[in-house]
């Protein structure tokens, strides 16, 4: 018992450290601050959408960003990303009758090694070649619906604060009863590995973004080489958070060293009028977005898994666990009465922190109370998505599965080839595995190749298989 009354104590601490000293993650303060003068002259915008087998999602989305009610020029671009379910004529269909230019591109197979460029972020750097030089770039995703004023207050606000990114968390859907238990923590989550506080002050190194809305000044872009230094990333919009902070900002005057230079000049908050319309009915969809890119987000270190998985249950369920140990010997001895006290209070102080996030999604503030069950669900996603990663499965994501950094041993390898799963190639040094394109399989690749491909999103060029 004395054991688990000091492990208690040190729970508690940690909550003390996070709720206090940790960029006050928890807070949902962070917003667009209240319209300034705005600019005299409004910037031409690009929005580049990349897509991918969205036909269903675009009729619900795309027509809200093209009615933008934005005094400046906005165009918009869609990427077709390969897609086998029309998306390029449903794009083509709402075009005709909005108000705004509709550009609708497809999208071309990857330069480089196989493996060079991750999917989305090709897709991206697709959509921002064909964008011109406008003052701003709009990166979105198909499945995302727009406030008549969200892109003006955008604009306003980067122009006005001199910022190099502005990004917004898009309201994600609760409409379900899985909804509702998953994704308010997904935020949570979010914000606590990166506090959009500490993004948002110029002198810090935490550095984040969201990629379902980030304006991105086009010349900041530009010095930071475009999307090429970030054309692997998996995890897209935090790699070009971290790229556009790390330039040094162009208010700088010239005559300055690098060394003295500050960084870039990006914001992450919260919004209401920027929202997702994706829906994850059934907890093996959002256990599928959360395990398809867990791993990913630990860089495949399993020393980084052991130490996520150890957090998270020291954290969030070391405290009512000990509290209820201690309650069931009868807390009558010092060590018992201890481990009650800290372990009351660690979850006192994580109960009280996951609240405005539920206030936010205007969700019963009762459901704090089972914040330890969420991590735990989480922990066993991002388990799951590291045992994907060693099993040969990889994430998948409309049909492409990330294989690019499967490690297979003998044995896997030799049951793949028999069962005509796989096909071995070097590709800049590396051995990487993909499924065959052959028509053994139920899907019938229409190419005569298929490529490595990256979580979610990501393929490594458009000669991935095409699922019929």
């Amino acid at each position: 018992m004395l054991a688990l009354s000091i492990a208690c104590l040190a729970a508690a601490v940690g909550w003390a450290y996070l709720v206090l000293g940790h960029g006050r993650f928890w807070r949902t303060g962070e917003w667009l601050p209240p319209l300034r003068a705005e600019p005299a002259r409004w910037p031409d915008v690009v929005a580049v959408v990349p897509a991918r087998n969205e036909a269903a999602m675009l009729p619900a989305t795309l027509p809200t960003l093209l009615g933008q009610d934005y005094p400046g020029a906005l165009s918009v671009i869609l990427v077709d990303d390969c897609s086998t379910d029309g998306t390029a004529e449903m794009a083509a269909k709402i075009g005709l009758e909005a108000g705004r230019p509709l550009r609708v591109i497809a999208g071309a197979p990857a330069p480089g090694p196989a493996g060079t460029w991750a999917g989305k972020v090709w897709a991206m750097a697709q959509g921002l070649a064909a964008a011109g030089e406008p003052g701003y770039v709009l990166f979105t995703d198909a499945d995302i619906a727009w406030e008549p004023g969200a892109l003006r207050d955008l604009v306003t606000a980067a122009v006005g604060d001199d910022r190099d990114l502005v990004s917004q968390m898009a309201l994600l859907r609760t409409a379900t009863r899985w909804e509702r238990v998953i994704v308010p923590a997904f935020v949570y989550f979010f914000a606590q590995l990166y506090p959009f506080r500490r993004v948002n002050r110029p002198g810090s190194r935490t550095a984040a973004a969201a990629g379902g809305c980030m304006l991105v000044r086009r010349e900041a872009l530009q010095r930071a080489g475009g999307l090429a230094p970030i054309s692997g990333a998996r995890i897209d919009d935090v790699a070009l958070g971290r790229l556009l902070k790390r330039q040094p900002s162009q208010r700088q005057p010239s005559q300055q060293q690098p060394s003295q230079q500050q960084p870039g000049r990006t914001w992450l908050g919260l919004t209401t009028r920027v929202i997702s319309v994706r829906p994850y009915p059934a907890l093996n969809d959002l256990w599928q977005m959360v395990a398809r890119s867990a791993y990913i987000q630990l860089g495949y270190s399993p020393w980084l898994l052991a130490g996520t998985i150890a957090g998270l249950l020291f954290i969030y369920v070391l405290p009512p666990a000990g509290a209820i140990t201690a309650l069931a010997v009868g807390a009558a001895t010092g060590p018992a009465q201890l481990a009650l006290g800290a372990g009351l209070a660690g979850w006192a102080l994580m109960t009280l922190s996951f609240l405005p996030m539920l206030r936010l999604y205007r969700l019963s503030p009762l459901r704090a109370l089972t914040l330890p069950l969420i991590a735990l669900l989480y922990a066993a996603m991002t388990v799951d998505s590291a045992r994907r990663h060693y099993a040969g499965r990889g994430a998948v994501w409309k049909g492409r599965t990330d294989q690019a950094r499967l490690r297979l041993g003998p044995w896997q390898m030799q049951q793949q080839a028999r069962c005509g799963r796989v096909s071995r190639s070097r590709v800049a040094g590396a051995v990487t595995w993909w499924p065959m394109c052959s028509p053994l399989f139920p899907w019938r690749a229409t190419n005569s190749r298929c490529s490595p491909t990256a979580a979610a999103w990501t393929t490594a060029s458009c000669s991935a298989p095409r699922w019929s």
